[in-house]
């Protein structure tokens, strides 16, 4: 009961936020509080345009609904679409920050009240969210107030104050200067967004960085190129050029949604297959789940990121699928005990069946190579081998504390030809940090 007792009482503590987090919450709060208070005492600059864009922002929340967002947690396949729940919002929430001219006439609203008018659009676009229980991640809202405030801090005061227009003029270096502050402000997000997931998770923060670098290159260009075009065609046009240039980021954002329900379909539809293993009565309920859950946290500890993540996790999910062909099943499908040469075939008969599946070819190969010496056997396998031997030593639950350094020291005993030592020490700190909340049987 003691230990027992220690054990959640060290995951209360690892829930409690870390002094990087409360310092980039008291950051974005104390940047809100200044901007609103601002506003309140000076009052609104061009109202008209504040209201358009503010009406604008909010709308663009209103198209989170149904988003798949994967927000509050490191994404497991590491896409991009996953990064950005409200791309629409951001895009006019950059747009105005960096506004210098609504149809040929000078704008002076500067920063400050860029970021309320942002914060307030946001807020107004969240209500019906939060009233259906689904409202954004704290995490993104302190993102967009920083980084909104960033682009707006950088552009606003060289604007207002004219040392933009004397040095670069209306021409193509002023449309480039646009787009360093852009590039600059995505920068600035991705190290935030890497940082918060650093201090919350303990990840390596490498891997972390270009996962959100990644991600650039995906639905994070097309919100700041769109941000950069709605800024240069409302100071042309006016604000009737705001719901023509949003068109574009809206029909990327649909596709990028179609895209990430047919991989959460696919994802399910693994996840359904691994599940067979253990309806079937060869593996004891959620041995697979489990596994490719404490994988996955171990790949991240090692340092993979994104497709290495995927094919990780994918080939966790189905590493048993090979024990369909036994006649008998193995006691409690722990296979670690087996003779090495059964756990080959199974291996390769496991492996036959995913390239059925049409899996990637990378996911097969780790299935195949799953039982063979860890210096033969890529990385993603080798993290297979030791998390599912340890999962079968334990016997699923994790056993009390005696019991996981009792299965840790027998992985440690077999470093010399079966797991590779970096990968056990690095599924022992994982383990030390609490591993991952239990997950239900079946």
């Amino acid at each position: 009961m003691k230990r027992g007792h220690q054990r959640h009482r060290r995951r209360r503590e690892r829930r409690r936020p870390g002094g990087l987090v409360v310092a980039v919450y008291a950051g974005a709060l104390s940047l809100t509080g200044a901007s609103l208070g601002w506003v309140v005492w000076a009052g609104i600059e061009q109202r008209g345009i504040a209201l358009a864009f503010g009406s604008f922002i909010a709308v663009g929340e209103l198209t989170r609904w149904g988003a798949v967002t994967g927000v509050g947690a490191p994404p497991v396949l590491g896409e991009s679409w996953g990064r950005e729940p409200a791309p629409l919002g951001f895009a006019g929430a950059l747009a105005y920050a960096l506004l210098g001219e609504c149809a040929g006439r000078p704008t002076t609203h500067g920063a400050l009240q860029a970021v309320a008018v942002v914060v307030a659009g946001g807020l107004a676009g969240a209500v019906p969210h939060v009233a259906h229980g689904r409202g954004p991640a704290l995490d993104h809202v302190v993102r967009r107030v920083l980084t909104v405030g960033f682009a707006a801090v950088c552009f606003q005061p060289l604007y207002i104050s004219g040392e933009l227009d004397r040095r670069l003029g209306q021409g193509a270096y002023y449309a480039l200067f646009l787009l360093l502050v852009l590039l600059l402000t995505a920068l600035c997000d991705a190290v935030l967004a890497a940082a918060l997931l650093r201090a919350r998770t303990g990840y390596p923060f490498g891997p972390l960085l270009r996962d959100e670098l990644r991600a650039l290159l995906g639905i994070g260009s097309a919100v700041c190129a769109t941000g950069a075009v709605m800024a240069l065609a409302v100071a042309v046009a006016g604000l009737w050029a705001l719901p023509v240039f949003c068109v574009p980021l809206l029909l990327t954002h649909l596709s990028f949604r179609r895209y990430a329900a047919v991989r959460t379909t696919y994802r399910q539809t693994i996840t359904s297959l691994a599940r067979a293993t253990e309806i079937a009565g060869y593996t004891r309920p959620g041995h697979a789940r489990r596994v490719a859950a404490l994988s996955t946290a171990v790949g991240r500890e090692m340092g993979l990121s994104g497709p290495e993540l995927t094919v990780l996790e994918y080939a966790a999910l189905m590493h048993d699928i090979g024990q369909l062909s036994l006649v008998d099943p193995v006691a409690d499908g722990a296979t670690a005990a087996l003779p090495a040469a059964e756990q080959r075939r199974i291996a390769l008969l496991g492996g036959a069946v995913v390239r059925q599946t049409g899996a990637p070819a990378a996911v097969a190969v780790v299935v195949e190579q799953q039982a063979d010496p860890y210096r033969e056997q890529p990385l993603p396998a080798r993290i297979v081998r030791a998390v599912n031997a340890y999962d079968d030593l334990t016997g699923g639950s994790g056993g009390s504390a005696g019991g996981v350094l009792t299965a840790l020291e027998r992985l440690r005993l077999g470093t010399g030809h079966d797991y590779q030592p970096e990968v056990v020490e690095s599924l022992a700190r994982v383990l030390a940090r609490g591993g991952l909340a239990p997950l239900p049987p079946g």
